[in-house]
């Protein structure tokens, strides 16, 4: 039976030619690459972490691995705790220790690449009550890995999970571990969002003004006195609540690994975004890259197509994944966040090992 192969929504092609790999291995030989930045790192709220049930927090263990803590379970997106990414060693260590990770409810897989999907880390974290959401195609490849307890989606498919409904949204990207299964699963995102949450039509999404903006700095409120704002804000629309008007946790939309497509602002007229987790890095060279991996000034430009309130970047500064560095795709970052005009309180730049507290019902991160 001949195996189903997976497509891009707009049939984009990802193969590259063989004269286009030799071109990129040179461009790797010629460029000279500083690493001499590491992104930052504090320690862990652990026991805050292990005690908590009731806050919405978000923490980046880094790369695209996040533990997020919504509506009293504990999720963790495309777990990675490897030391190496094939010849590459990790730059930095994890944001929090494997062993001191507080159990898992819930384990989301945006796709199956090695740096998104670590089956040593997901056996070492997974326990007999911890479920597993992958892309269609996906689950028969972790049960021969020895991983149960998997639900496949599709795209725009949704479960409820204890409260929380999941829904696994497009991203313009590819998939492969072996020679012999190029794009026989899917890939994609996940929105967050809580199961009993009033559906609302998103507002218009407004623009913002220039502001002086530094690296890792501490978070600012989201209500500040800023009057330009990302997302789509109104005194009505930013918060979710249930039929009796009581405050539900904000809406978190994790972008998986994607090239820039017109999908961002597709998902953004389906849901109402609060907070989203944004790649950033592994884009260079863009002629080689760009169909998979988006820019900074791209993904600054999804998180605007999203219409969403904060946007967290990720995938970057753990792996040496492509050419360019994570001192590179901050300084483009910021420099598109100036000639856009953006909010400093727009961008969260997270350290490893940071948590993000949300209280939804004041608008207010820490």
């Amino acid at each position: 039976m001949p195996k189903v192969k997976y497509l891009n929504a707009n049939n984009t092609p990802m193969g590259k030619t063989l004269k286009e790999h030799r071109d990129r291995h040179l461009h790797r030989r010629r460029k000279k690459r500083d690493y001499s930045y590491i992104i930052p790192s504090q320690p862990a709220k652990l026991d805050y972490l292990t005690d908590n049930r009731d806050d919405v927090t978000i923490t980046w263990v880094g790369h695209s691995t996040f533990l997020i803590q919504y509506a009293g379970l504990n999720i963790l997106t495309d777990p990675i705790w490897a030391k190496r990414m094939g010849i590459g060693k990790r730059l930095t260590e994890p944001g929090i220790p494997i062993e001191k990770v507080p159990p898992i409810d819930l384990i989301l897989i945006s796709h199956s690449h090695y740096d998104h999907m670590h089956i040593a880390s997901i056996r070492r974290l997974q326990s007999p009550k911890t479920q597993i959401v992958v892309p269609v195609g996906l689950k028969k490849k972790l049960a021969r890995k020895q991983v149960g307890r998997c639900i496949e989606l599709a795209w725009w498919e949704e479960l409820v999970f204890e409260g929380v409904r999941i829904t696994f949204v497009p991203t313009q990207h590819w998939t492969r571990r072996t020679l012999f299964d190029a794009n026989t699963s899917h890939w994609g995102g996940f929105v967050l969002e809580p199961a009993e949450a009033v559906k609302v039509t998103p507002g218009t999404v407004v623009g913002s003004q220039q502001k002086p903006y530094a690296r890792h700095a501490d978070p600012s409120p989201m209500d500040s006195e800023d009057e330009a704002k990302c997302g789509r804000w109104s005194e009505t629309l930013n918060a979710n609540v249930s039929a009796e008007g009581d405050p539900l946790p904000p809406t978190v939309y994790f972008a998986g690994d994607s090239g820039y497509f017109a999908g961002f602002r597709e998902i953004g007229d389906r849901f109402r975004v609060h907070i989203t987790l944004m790649p950033i890095g592994a884009y260079e060279p863009e002629w080689f890259m760009g169909p998979q991996h988006m820019n900074p000034e791209q993904a600054l430009q999804a998180f605007r197509d999203v219409g969403a309130e904060i946007m967290i970047p990720m995938h970057f500064g753990t792996f040496k994944l492509s050419d360019d560095t994570a001192e590179e795709a901050l300084a483009r970052l910021e420099a598109e966040r100036k000639r856009t005009g953006t909010s400093q309180d727009c961008i969260k730049l997270m350290a490893h090992g940071e948590t993000m507290i949300v209280h939804a019902q004041q608008k207010m991160i820490e």
